[in-house]
């Protein structure tokens, strides 16, 4: 059994504040369902997760949501969040952690990665889901593909970790996050020799983990998802209306 942690503090401040009044992207509503909502169903319905803790706007959050989901007022960015939601888990050894923003996740999805995860031991593990996995299924979605030598990747919304190992790779963990999107970013971090090996590449999944491990001062570990839901996430009005249209709204 793991924990979870919902990072649910985001305002709809961005592009999608223009497809719904809700002041959190964690409340915009789908099909009378607000995202978060999805993402807690998924959640607690499978068999391997004990509490759950969601970090966002405390006032509506309390009104929504059942009294066995503990809810934490939201800090100033991703990595201040993560620590405020981990003070409510004393004494936990994993923790899943999910963004709030990805209502087409299913149980079936996270009990895969929990799973995968369980073959390997690593302070910190993150899903990559193939370009292909995720065109069969939502061929009209636009992600951000990482090109390795095995082919080409797009990150997911899911984190399992190792709380122990959080506070000492809180700035090199923040500035991974900022750049996920960015694969230029990313192999500049990296390094000169892996950034041109990147940009012709010839980067392995394996050289990335081993770099990035390196950078952040943990085990890590990437694992290959086919379930492209870990990854296909709600940030702009295309991507809701993918969603609507998916669920048949």
């Amino acid at each position: 059994m793991v924990n979870a942690l919902v990072l649910a503090g985001s305002p709809n401040d961005g592009p999608l504040k223009d497809c719904s009044p809700a002041r959190y992207e964690a409340l915009i509503s789908i099909g009378g369902k607000t995202m978060v909502e999805y993402v807690l169903d998924a959640l607690k319905a499978t068999g391997k997760i004990n509490r759950i803790v969601v970090v966002g706007p405390t006032e509506e959050l309390k009104k929504l949501l059942p009294g066995d989901i503990t809810v934490v007022t939201a800090g100033r960015d991703l990595m201040g969040n993560l620590l405020e939601g981990l003070k409510y888990l004393p004494g936990a050894q994993r923790v899943l952690m999910a963004t709030c923003d990805i209502p087409m996740i299913t149980t079936q999805a996270i009990d895969n990665f929990l799973d995968l995860c369980s073959n390997r031991e690593a302070d910190l593990y993150y899903p990559v889901i193939p370009r292909r996995e995720v065109e069969k299924n939502y061929p009209l979605t636009r992600r951000t593909y990482v090109s390795f030598k095995e082919g080409q990747y797009t990150g997911g919304n899911l984190f399992l970790f190792n709380p122990a190992v959080v506070e000492g790779c809180m700035r090199q963990g923040q500035r991974l996050v900022d750049a996920r999107k960015s694969p230029l970013r990313l192999g500049c971090m990296l390094g000169l020799t892996f950034l041109l090996k990147f940009l012709l590449h010839r980067v392995t999944l394996k050289e990335a983990e081993a770099h990035a491990s390196g950078l952040l001062g943990v085990k890590g570990a990437v694992v290959i998802s086919n379930y492209p839901e870990v990854g296909v996430d709600v940030d702009k009005p295309s991507d809701l209306e993918l969603v609507m249209e998916k669920l048949g709204i």
